[in-house]
């Protein structure tokens, strides 16, 4: 016998066989889905907030159900230092207000169930949830009730809250948004009402309407024209203000000056009763200017620059160890390097470290843009901002608040977005250009329509500024940057300078390092062949001392021969050769064979071998092994059937390159380079026309990463590297490579797209308007429409699909 599955009473998810968890609302006994489920739905009833479930419109998302371990976390908002950031006083006496974001709020149900529930606390004074922006404002008695009793009982009711306190930037983002919202709304009723009392005029024929009416129309349509000009075209004054001054032509000179002018016409001609009234034009297009503008601004906010959503990537609090071995809850900002924090599954990675104790699953998506969590074991790295999802977590904090990758990435970030690239300053250029050859263009036709039908001469010299208003040539490259920027991004690579895109389209090389590049950069040391009567692990513990003053990939190899009572003095890199240090009053290096001795050796085989001597003399070899990425041979064969010239070029033994470059089919490759023989090269290569595109990842790269057309870091790459490359990896997959240089083609193509698209209109609408042809509504209709055009092609970004990913297969199975 077959039963239909019964849907949670609380959430609506589907209710295992057998469950036992039920709520009895109005005497009716109802299934549940969970515990989670059945603590909020108690939590509810027995606050006597049934009524939520006759209100709702919606279903709630289904509760964390370890809401109850994370219990122990909101202790931490009662710090004083942690309160002063987002916790101010209010109005009444000793109270205190603060703005919370909530997650989980479907309908106004929700805000219904939320404010009641607070506002029955004693010391709550009041609670309102913005339910457009999910936001809570709550203000109480500190004395009375502390605040993490608030989100305690936010949580008991399924509504996960944290703190909300925007930066200035986003205040100031906020602000203006509210202001284009209200400038919008004042300019469609003036707008709906002027044509109220226009169209009557218009469609009356001669002697229908009497001169009373036809002034009262006159008047009433200049007053309500008045706050339009004055309030929502304000924007468009300010900004042909601006540009005066500064002596830079943009868009909003034409249009400042046919707002103006037929404002300015139209009220002479209501004040002395001659002329014609243009009031219905004016409030018209100022409308349809905002309204593309404002459709504009959010889509470009919604593809573009997530620097506050990185900002706030961390999480608030952390959980850290003492040297008693008890545990303290702080605000992570206060973490500094060197602490021990613990991390329960289900929390977040409050800083960068390394981890000391357990191994978990991390969720590190936000930053990397991979959606597949990856293992993290005792010695790894661990990134903050990243999701602890199966295990409790030792870590060591190596770097906190400001210094952490996250904040770094927004640095880079905000780089990015402080200069343009050459084609969006040409287009810059042309539309400066374009404005001052329009201005030059409307005198002339002004002039001519005084001649031919001077009562046509102002409604034409409208058309012609509005139509041809080059805000299409404007936005056709900043709105594709946005969007190919917020593509990439969710892609996981993150572009550092302006020009970075434009420069990735024009790429014909791509060159690889080989070590942590093509390779993971995770170095075992396989083999030790003593040349002394030393022990090996006596000989890998000075190599161990010497390469831990290194952070080059190989450092990570010997690690796990340290030794405490050997350290090394006066330790020095020599830049693609090796270490040298002094050990026990000796000269020891560690390196290649020719760095290491004078002496002519052979290695004992193929492979990556180091040298170790000891005053010169021979003491030990060892050999390296490092594994090849698992997309490595996948990208390779990408690039190379796009049409791209793959190379390799290393600095390890040429045993090693060629064992590489055969495994992944690399025709061209060059080993034993150092970091001036490999600027040597690229320099080589540019002057024979060649546009190369550079990735790397250590210090002995960024030579090559500066000199390069564009330079790409890997994920693991220095702090040196990242800042002198022109877009960073944020995921170890190499084939984000190969997307980047197709999204940087798209986005080049779409940008070509927008600028003679926009020149085109701008041309073509040109004498259309100059004869006659375009009232000044439909010159705002076009200009608003050639913007939404221009905004529109550049959002095909956001949908963005590789085509021929799929479609090429490595040229040879791999083998690590």
């Amino acid at each position: 016998m077959s039963t239909h599955p019964q849907s949670c009473y609380h959430c609506g998810s589907q209710v295992p066989d057998g469950a036992t968890w039920r709520i009895v609302v109005d005497d009716t006994s109802h299934p549940l889905c969970c515990p989670g489920c059945e603590a909020v739905a108690h939590a509810i009833v027995d606050g006597g907030l049934e009524s939520y479930y006759r209100y709702r419109t919606e279903l709630p998302e289904r509760p964390d159900e370890r809401q109850a371990a994370k219990a122990e976390t909101w202790s931490v908002f009662d710090d004083p230092g942690l309160q002063a950031q987002f916790v101010h006083p209010d109005g009444e006496e000793g109270h205190v207000r603060a703005t919370l974001a909530i997650d989980g709020i479907t309908c106004a149900a929700c805000a219904w169930l939320i404010e009641h529930r607070l506002n029955a606390l004693e010391g709550v004074a009041s609670s309102a949830v913005n339910l457009t922006h999910h936001r809570l404002r709550v203000s109480w008695d500190p004395s009375a009730i502390k605040l993490s009793q608030l989100f305690a009982e936010l949580a008991a009711i399924g509504y996960e809250a944290q703190p909300y306190e925007p930066d200035h930037a986003q205040t100031r983002l906020q602000h203006e948004e509210r202001m284009n919202v209200r400038r919008l709304i004042v300019a469609a009723v003036g707008m709906m009402q002027v044509m109220m009392f226009s169209i009557p005029i218009y469609v009356s024929g001669p002697g229908e309407l009497s001169e009373d009416f036809f002034a009262l129309f006159h008047w009433l349509s200049f007053a309500l024209a008045t706050p339009v000009v004055f309030f929502s075209a304000l924007p468009f004054f300010r900004n042909a203000l601006r540009d005066l001054k500064t002596g830079v032509l943009g868009m909003d000179v034409p249009v400042s000056l046919a707002i103006g002018g037929a404002y300015l016409a139209s009220s002479y001609a209501v004040l002395f009763n001659v002329g014609e009234v243009y009031f219905d034009s004016v409030a018209m297009f100022t409308f349809f200017l905002l309204f593309g503008r404002y459709v504009e601004g959010r889509a470009r906010r919604r593809s573009g620059h997530s620097g506050n959503a990185l900002s706030g990537v961390l999480p608030v609090s952390a959980t850290r160890l003492e040297a008693d071995g008890s545990e303290r809850i702080l605000p992570a900002s206060e973490l500094a390097p060197g602490d021990r924090v613990l991390i329960k599954p289900g929390h977040g990675v409050p800083a960068d470290g390394i981890i000391e104790d357990g191994e978990s699953s991390l969720d590190e998506s936000m930053l990397t843009g991979e959606y597949l969590p990856v293992t993290r074991r005792v010695g790894e790295q661990v990134v903050g901002g990243s999701q602890n999802m199966e295990n409790p977590l030792t870590v060591r904090v190596t770097h906190s608040g400001s210094h952490a990758r996250a904040a770094g990435i927004v640095d880079l970030t905000d780089r990015a977005f402080a200069s343009r690239p050459r084609l969006a300053q040409m287009a810059a250029r042309m539309a400066h250009l374009f404005v001052l050859r329009l201005l030059v263009v409307t005198a002339c036709v002004t002039v001519a329509w005084w001649f031919i039908d001077p009562s046509r001469m102002l409604w034409v010299l409208l058309s012609v500024l509005v139509v041809t208003c080059p805000c299409a040539l404007a936005l056709a490259t900043p709105t594709a940057l946005t969007a190919g920027h917020g593509q990439l991004r969710q892609r996981g690579v993150l572009i550092t300078r302006a020009d970075a895109i434009e420069s990735l389209s024009n790429v014909t090389r791509v060159i690889f390092d080989k070590t942590g590049t093509l390779t993971r950069g995770e170095m075992q040391l396989t083999q030790t062949h003593p040349l002394t009567e030393q022990s090996s692990e006596r000989l890998r513990a000075i190599a161990a001392a010497l390469e831990a003053h290194s952070e080059h990939p190989i450092a990570r190899a010997f690690r796990p021969y340290r030794d405490a009572t050997l350290q090394a003095r006066q330790v020095k890199s020599v830049t693609g050769s090796g270490l040298e240090g002094i050990l026990d009053g000796a000269t020891w290096r560690l390196g290649k064979p020719d760095f290491a001795t004078s002496q002519t050796l052979s290695t004992p085989g193929r492979g990556q071998w180091l040298l170790l001597s000891e005053d010169d003399a021979p003491r030990a070899w060892f050999k390296l092994h490092d594994g090849v990425r698992e997309d490595a041979a996948h990208t390779v064969a990408a690039l190379q059937a796009k049409g791209l010239t793959v190379e390799l070029l290393s600095g390890d033994t040429q045993e090693a390159v060629e064992s590489l470059a055969e495994q992944l089919d690399i025709p061209v490759w060059h080993a034993g380079k150092s970091p001036e023989g490999k600027l040597e090269r690229l320099r080589e290569l540019q002057a024979q026309g060649e546009r190369v595109v550079m990735i790397g990842d250590g210090i002995n790269d960024v030579p090559v990463l500066a000199g390069a057309d564009v330079a790409i870091a890997m994920n693991g790459a220095t702090d040196l590297a990242r800042t002198r490359a022109d877009a960073v990896l944020l995921s170890p997959r190499l084939m984000r490579i190969f997307e980047a240089i197709e999204i940087a083609n798209a986005t080049r193509r779409i940008m070509r797209q927008n600028m003679i698209w926009s020149v085109c209109y701008n041309f073509s609408a040109l004498p259309l308007a100059a004869i006659g042809l375009v009232p000044p509504w439909l010159a705002a209709i076009g200009m608003s429409l050639s913007s939404l055009v221009v905004v529109g092609n550049a959002l095909r970004l956001t949908r963005w699909r590789s085509s021929t990913v799929s479609q090429v297969a490595p040229a040879r199975p791999v083998t690590a």
